[in-house]
């Protein structure tokens, strides 16, 4: 929930910055850093899914009758 949190601050931060006030250069900074840290949360989200998406394959591929129905 953690990962969720902090998108969603970076979001609302990143919908802020340019009404902050910031000099354009720092500004420039500022959003690549913010796009960097998207990008980084973004892989976490990748790296969850597909750990839940092939465990649930493997539970999905386990068969404990398998063997009583083959020899029917």
């Amino acid at each position: 929930m953690k990962k969720e949190r902090t998108l969603f601050g970076l979001g609302i931060w990143v919908a802020i910055l340019p009404f902050l006030g910031f000099p354009d250069s720092w500004r420039k900074i500022l959003f690549v850093i913010s796009g960097i840290l998207i990008i980084c949360l973004a892989s976490l989200f990748r790296n969850q899914y597909k750990k839940q998406f092939i465990s649930k394959q493997t539970e999905s591929n386990m068969h404990p009758f398998l063997d009583n129905i083959e020899n029917l």
